[in-house]
């Protein structure tokens, strides 16, 4: 069997971070959150032990693994599975016998490429039960960035074809109708960057119309009324975040989409495609493309315990939802997206999505039960008065999982605190793209937090591994960080102190 280490290498970058009370040499890791660190250790990063429980004769394969003296005494606990997490082992064993016996083309008559075929048909038809869809609504992808540029790729092409053919079938409107206008696309101002830079590009060439539709300073999410007043006679598509990767909050898709469905109806309006990103809620909270009514739904596997491919959802790829793609080559996936199959991958991404759809109830009560006593021990430590809770929205569904708190005083920026941490590993959010860079996520400026506790901003993301035990050990960390850090007398001296020593 291939070892799981292979499947989760990663390059690793060093700086340093120097405060007035401590200096802190940190890893970088590469990764859609690259403010992820922790300080400087050589030894790699064990991957976190994943919760389900596994079949005996494959928890002794595993156990049998030998590795490094060093990497089973890491004793740093991993708080960010937001930003990515590591597979299970059924997992990890569907890749590696896909690896051993599903080698051939998927595309061959023979044995291994038969086999390989039916792994792939048997991972679409998973993939389409955790969302709800049937197997012919799946295409397989790289990645979610991929998926998401196919889904803005196919309503700009859509536009493009309905306006100049006047193809009603396809839901578009004669040229005439449009006033020779370019596509307009909505989006909301906390997207993923694979939504948001999309559309800036579009905008920027020249090729659309971009409009971005704020979230409510006090839900956080995207409401109804504001949504609404941005669509136009010639927008094609909306694209909304299902759940947003910071805060947690959960926008009102279904809810959403329906209003949208109802006006163009009443108008006579050309028909607007909807798009959600379901990165952050996969794996996490219930989701059902019918009960959502979205024509696409994106798909990230390494989000809830799956290799780093994708998948996208259409309603009725090429019949009832247009599907353009931006490749060509060898016929595959339908001529939607050729090239040859990623068999293994596709292989875990099938098994992941299993053992969602078999075990998501128990996933969300674990996840929601360590979320909320990681709260409660941060209030009781650290006092209400001193901490903010960006994640907490009122009349607002969030995910399970995420905790985006903010320690409040002038020297615990965000980014100083993780440094300085012996244990933690988390991150601040999806805020920047450089190293070192300190400013306050543009995500929680956007939904009404102030700058100064945004800069404080800790996003805290557990996962079906992450025990009592764990939130302790890191809350106990936080709290010796925050005492180093704050341990000098000077203007900058924060009222905390006293509480800190008093429990030492």
């Amino acid at each position: 069997m291939i070892s799981p280490h292979l499947l989760l290498l990663h390059t690793f970058s060093y700086t340093t971070v120097t405060t007035n009370t401590c200096t802190c040499s940190v890893h970088y890791l590469p990764s859609q959150d690259p403010e992820l660190l922790w300080p400087h250790d050589p030894r790699p990063l064990r991957p976190p032990t994943p919760a389900t429980p596994v079949p005996r004769a494959m928890a002794e394969q595993v156990s049998a693994r030998t590795d490094p003296p060093e990497e089973q005494n890491d004793d740093r606990i991993y708080m960010d599975y937001n930003a990515t997490t590591p597979l299970e082992p059924a997992v990890i064993q569907a890749v590696s016998e896909a690896l051993r016996d599903a080698w051939g083309n998927p595309s061959s008559n023979y044995i291994a490429g038969a086999k390989a075929k039916a792994l792939i048909c048997k991972a679409r038809k998973d993939v389409a039960a955790m969302v709800g869809g049937t197997a012919e609504d799946i295409v397989f992808t790289s990645g979610g960035t991929e998926a998401n540029n196919l889904v803005f790729h196919s309503a700009m092409e859509n536009f493009k074809r309905s306006s100049t053919a006047g193809d009603q079938s396809s839901g578009g409107a004669p040229e005439e109708n449009l006033n020779g206008r370019r596509p307009h696309i909505i989006i909301s101002n906390v997207e993923h960057d694979s939504i948001k830079l999309v559309a800036e590009n579009l905008q920027k060439t020249g090729q659309a119309e971009v409009t971005c539709v704020a979230v409510s300073k006090v839900t956080g999410r995207v409401e109804v009324e504001d949504l609404l007043g941005a669509v136009r006679p010639n927008t094609c598509l909306i694209s909304i975040m299902l759940a947003n990767n910071e805060t947690g909050v959960v926008m009102p898709i279904r809810e959403l989409c329906q209003k949208v469905n109802g006006v163009t109806k009443q108008s006579g309006h050309s028909r607007i495609l909807f798009h959600t990103d379901a990165a952050q809620a996969l794996g996490k909270i219930h989701v059902d493309v019918a009960d959502l009514g979205v024509d696409y739904l994106t798909i990230v596997g390494h989000k809830f315990y799956a290799p780093r491919i994708g998948a996208l959802y259409i309603r009725g790829p090429g019949s009832k939802t247009p599907l353009y793609p931006m490749l060509f080559g060898g016929g595959q996936e339908r001529n939607f997206r050729p090239g040859t199959e990623n068999t293994p991958m596709i292989a875990g991404l099938g098994k992941a999505a299993e053992l969602v759809t078999a075990n998501l109830h128990d996933y969300q009560s674990h996840l929601r039960k360590t979320r909320l006593y990681l709260e409660q021990q941060l209030k009781e430590v650290f006092g209400e008065e001193n901490i903010h809770f960006s994640s907490h929205f009122p009349g607002s569904e969030t995910l399970p999982n995420t905790c985006n708190v903010s320690i409040l005083g002038p020297r615990l920026r965000g980014l100083t605190v993780l440094s300085c941490c012996k244990r933690l590993l988390a991150s601040v959010g999806a805020a920047c793209h450089s190293d070192l860079c300190d400013r306050p996520s543009h995500i929680l400026l956007s939904c009404g937090i102030s700058p100064e506790v945004a800069s404080n901003a800790l996003r805290l993301s557990v996962g079906r591994a992450t025990s009592l035990a764990d939130v302790d050990a890191v809350v106990e960390d936080l709290r010796m960080t925050v005492q180093l850090l704050e341990s000098e007398d000077g203007p900058f001296h924060y009222s905390l102190q006293g509480r800190l020593n008093s429990d030492s």
